[in-house]
């Protein structure tokens, strides 16, 4: 049993995750009992173990624009060193922004997250450089996990 408080307009909601079932979800929303179907099954009578992940990515998500100016090499951090970057809510990844050791900027966006049909950017909270990238694309993650650190 999982319990969430969601805040929606002003409104506080209390949703309570009673049992999944493959695809039928039993919540209680402020005291009241629902049967949800979702799209795809999904379990989570496991719980979510975080640990570092190899990350490969092809590429940026968005190509670079022709103009940029190199940025400066800098003494490379620790894997995994650094400040890390959380999900703020749970959801599923829908893209990695970033690879290990490519310099970030605070506001720049890192991971795209898909949560309740709405994709969410989440953002470098600092500048440095990417020291590990915990997720791939199709992962799903809890609010806490992380996603990547930034050294």
């Amino acid at each position: 049993m999982k319990e969430y408080k969601y805040k929606v307009k002003g409104a506080e909601f209390t949703v309570v995750i009673q049992e999944v079932e493959h695809k039928t979800a039993k919540v209680e929303v402020n005291g009241i009992p629902f049967e949800v179907e979702m799209d795809r099954p999904m379990n989570i009578t496991h719980p979510t173990v975080v640990r570092p992940v190899v990350h490969v990515h092809h590429g940026p998500v968005q190509p670079a624009p022709a103009a940029a100016q190199p940025v400066p090499a800098q003494p490379a951090a620790p894997a995994g060193a650094g400040m890390a970057v959380r999900a703020p809510l749970p959801g599923t990844v829908v893209a990695v922004a970033v690879t290990n050791g490519q310099a970030v900027k605070k506001g720049q966006t890192v991971v795209v997250l898909e949560a309740m049909k709405m994709e969410n950017n989440i953002a470098a909270e600092c500048d440095g450089t990417v020291t590990s990238v915990c997720v791939n694309k199709g992962d799903t993650v809890q609010t806490g996990a992380v996603l990547l650190t930034i050294g």
